[in-house]
């Protein structure tokens, strides 16, 4: 069964489910009380608005999804004495001073700023899911996800891959925040679904939190020049620079992040595998299929 009230998602997404047996949605908000019939093996918590457009938009839904939503998933859990799996994020560490981040770094967080409603909804989640293995001896496992990208993202989500893409099959100049020296290592999306399932399945994985994301370090300067590249665009790189002075609410963006992969290379067994280049290239080309797709609508 999966839940969403759709808030930043699309039953597009998953349309070819419907249909092949044993799967079943349901339209509800998370953060509302959550009840399902008949035995549970698992409950997966990965509910929340991640893009940073989403930081401003919808500040308090993604704060109460990651309070009260993680809160009603734990209970559930309980109730059915299934497993319950989190879905936390890099976001929790801030704008580290400690590189790469290894999941015992406690982090360097704003909590006030427009990314701490992410941010710290994420950490009171991880809080909350501990606070129940240690008081009802709960089965969890959670899991910090880094920079996920990939196909069926929105158009509009506001994050770097999605972003540059998007821009730069319209033509548009890349817009880039700052000076583009800020790096990330980015993961694909079956990385990162490698990396949950593997978390939620081995045993070794209980009660532990484990970084699951790409080692392969970019800056933002060159993740721009290397989308251009693959659209046949010849330097200079075609961009607009927005210094962060000039955004709203004193914007502070993260300066380095990259995971630490041994825990997760030691509990889980787990690397991420998909290079940058090839995961870009199957980014775009659905992106590419998206637009022609849409040009055949307004023709038929």
């Amino acid at each position: 069964m999966a839940i969403d009230n759709l808030v930043s998602g699309s039953v597009t997404n998953i349309e070819e489910l419907f249909g092949t047996g044993g799967f079943t949605f349901v339209e509800h908000d998370v953060s509302n009380y959550i009840w399902v019939p008949g035995g549970v093996d698992a409950v997966m918590h990965l509910a929340s608005p991640a893009s940073p457009v989403d930081f401003e938009r919808i500040p308090i839904k993604i704060l109460k999804v990651g309070s009260l939503g993680t809160h009603n998933g734990l209970g559930l859990a309980l109730a059915k004495g299934a497993k319950f799996f989190l879905a936390s994020t890099s976001e929790v560490y801030g704008d580290p001073l400690v590189h790469p981040q290894p999941e015992d770094y406690w982090g360097n967080v704003n909590p006030i700023g427009i990314r701490g409603v992410y941010d710290e909804a994420k950490r009171f989640a991880e809080a909350m899911t501990m606070g129940y293995r240690r008081q009802h001896g709960l089965n969890v496992r959670i899991v910090r996800i880094f920079n996920t990208y990939g196909p069926r993202m929105r158009p509009d989500d506001g994050r770097a891959v999605s972003n540059f893409l998007v821009q730069a099959l319209r033509g548009q100049p890349i817009t880039i925040y700052g000076d583009g020296s800020q790096s990330r290592s980015f993961t694909y999306v079956s990385d990162t679904v490698d990396g949950i399932v593997r978390a939620l399945e081995k045993p070794r994985a209980r009660g532990e939190i484990i970084n699951v994301g790409g080692t392969e370090s970019i800056t933002i300067l060159e993740l721009a020049e290397f989308v251009q590249s693959m659209l046949g665009v010849a330097p200079p790189l075609r961009a607009t620079f927005i210094p962060y002075e000039t955004m709203p609410g004193k914007y502070q963006d993260v300066r380095h992040r990259v995971a630490d992969p041994t825990k997760a290379r030691e509990l889980l067994g787990f690397e991420a595998s998909v290079k940058l280049a090839d995961g870009v290239a199957a980014t775009l080309d659905w992106h590419q299929k998206r637009r022609l797709e849409e040009r055949q609508a307004v023709l038929a």
